[in-house]
C-alpha cells in the first residue's frame, strides 16, 4: 500500500489533545510517523515554527505538506485514506 511509502512527522507536546487524537488516528491506520516534543527539543520546535508560522501543536508533516491542527479530512487526502 502506497501510505507506508509517505513520510511522516508530527510536532507534539506531552499534553496536547488533539495530537494524542492524531498519533490514534495515525496508529488505528497503520500510518508509520515520528513524533518530535517541542517542549523539549528545540530545533525541532524552531523548525516548525519557521515551516508553518504556528506556535500551537500538532503541526504535521506528510511528505513536506504541512497540516496544522488535526484535521482529518486533510490527513486522509494526504494519505490516500478513504
Amino acid at each position: 500500500m502506497s501510505n507506508k511509502a509517505k513520510k511522516v512527522g508530527i510536532f507534539t507536546t506531552p499534553v496536547c489533545v488533539y495530537c494524542k487524537k492524531a498519533k490514534e488516528f495515525f496508529t488505528k491506520n497503520k500510518i508509520d510517523f515520528e513524533e518530535y516534543n517541542v517542549i523539549v527539543d528545540e530545533k525541532r520546535r524552531d523548525e516548525m515554527i519557521s515551516r508553518s508560522g504556528q506556535m500551537g501543536v500538532p503541526v504535521i508533516d506528510i511528505d513536506g505538506k504541512l497540516v496544522v491542527g488535526f484535521d482529518e479530512k486533510r490527513l486522509r487526502e494526504l494519505l490516500g485514506i478513504k
